[in-house]
């Protein structure tokens, strides 16, 4: 299975993003744990009721991060899949949330609705018709019929696009499928996180990295074989030098910067989130890896807190 999964981003204040993403767009709060390489800022993980692959968004909240600047070798927009016929009661919702969005429009003949959170992070939901049919999960703030169903895709804007969609269609079985005006169209296999479209803007202005932009994407793999598979196809193919692998606790991971400056990851599936709380009560409890143990205490002593339970109830 490929596909996207998941997306890192950079958020201002962690109890504002807690609330707008588990209330207003109401994911579910996956994991409550903090940056492996600076553990005094959480890292919050939402998507939905396992956090399966290809539904997983992810912040680092650091308080005084400047804002970032939209440009060429960044991440432009990360959309979600809603059901098609929901998309009026999301458009009710953000007007009467006061949550900043655009007017309806079509891309690649589908309908999308574009919003902001309130670290100014470009989101879109994409009205996906059949999506009804699908599992949705709610914590009673959204009707589990109008829920997010996980992410419809990226789009990212390229100064050029040839040698990066060369890595997702050799590395990360994408298909080109569609093209409209500037922007290329390619699929996955995935039914969450399947599309990467990818914007030719050359000329524009390099985006700077903060609050409100997007960190990295994660791409699926299997498991540990198969990611050695793409980075090894990543090195003798196309001339990159992904990471050593690093255990994420709940996949593992390696990294490389793709042609156009964004940073990808390959993330396996395994083992999940379930791997050291039971699913009923994923993002409850504060969860550290093996190595933070032992300084817990004084992790805890710097984080905000947060009412997870009401949440995840």
């Amino acid at each position: 299975m490929s596909g996207i999964h998941h997306v890192t981003a950079i958020a201002g204040n962690a109890l504002r993003n807690f609330d707008f993403y588990t209330h207003a767009l109401g994911m579910r709060f996956v994991k409550k744990t903090v940056n492996f390489d600076d553990p005094g800022t959480y890292h919050f993980y939402y998507g939905d009721e396992t956090g399966k692959p290809g539904t997983i968004l992810t912040f680092f909240p650091w308080e005084h991060a400047a804002p970032g600047r939209r440009g060429v070798g960044q991440t432009q927009q990360t959309s979600f899949r809603v059901p098609a016929r929901s998309l009026g009661y999301w458009t009710h919702r953000f007007i009467e949330k006061g949550i900043a969005h655009e007017a309806l429009e079509k891309r690649f003949g589908e309908a999308v609705l574009p919003f902001t959170d309130p670290d100014g992070m470009s989101l879109a939901l994409v009205g996906i018709k059949g999506a009804e049919n699908e599992p949705g999960w709610s914590n009673g703030d959204v009707p589990a019929e109008h829920a997010i169903r996980g992410f419809h895709g990226v789009t990212l804007l390229l100064e050029k696009a040839e040698k990066t969609s060369a890595i997702l269609t050799d590395v990360f079985g994408f298909k080109e499928t569609a093209r409209e005006a500037s922007i290329i169209r390619l699929s996955a296999d995935s039914v969450e996180g399947g599309i990467v479209d990818i914007y030719e803007a050359g000329g524009f202005l390099p985006g700077r990295q903060g609050r409100g932009s997007v960190h990295h994407v994660a791409f699926r793999a299997i498991d540990d074989a198969d990611q050695q598979v793409m980075a090894n196809k990543l090195v003798k193919t196309h001339g990159q030098q992904p990471t050593e692998q690093k255990d994420r606790n709940y996949f593992r991971s390696v990294y490389f910067r793709e042609p156009g400056g964004v940073l990808f990851e390959i993330a396996t599936d395994i083992p999940g989130f379930a791997v050291d709380e039971p699913v009923e009560s994923l993002g409850e409890h504060l969860k550290l890896p093996a190595f933070l143990e032992k300084h817990r205490g004084e992790i805890e002593r710097v984080l905000p807190s947060l009412d997870t339970e009401k949440v995840a109830s």
